[in-house]
């Protein structure tokens, strides 16, 4: 895991190396409800590069369950994009949905840095 430095809203852990193991761990540390869902993903994902001989879907758990772990490791970043789904799923306001779908893809694009660098 690569360290980061912590603050008082910083990350709950460091942001672990893209692998099956390491993101099993860092999903057991920061939310461990969600280890069913990896382990099937990981599963379904497993089955799908042997059924296609390619690495492919294996590179798409990883990248995936390491987005999560991006956000999840925040807990206010996580927070808020779950504040920003539900704005999402109940306005009626276009301006209201276009505003919260910019700042859920600000999230995402700084989780997607984070895991690339």
């Amino acid at each position: 895991m690569t360290e980061q430095p912590s603050a008082p809203d910083g990350p709950l852990i460091p942001m672990p190396a893209l692998t099956p193991a390491a993101l099993r761990a860092a999903i057991a540390q920061i939310a461990p409800a969600q280890l069913p869902s990896f382990i099937e993903h990981l599963d379904r994902a497993v089955e799908q590069a042997a059924a296609q001989s390619t690495i492919a879907p294996l590179r798409t758990f990883l990248l995936w369950w390491g987005e999560f772990v991006a956000i999840q490791r925040y807990p206010a970043r996580a927070a808020r994009l779950r504040e920003l789904e539900a704005v999402a799923e109940e306005t009626t306001d276009r301006e209201a949905l276009r505003s919260a779908l910019a700042e859920m893809r600000q999230i995402t694009d700084l989780a997607q840095r984070e895991i690339t660098t």
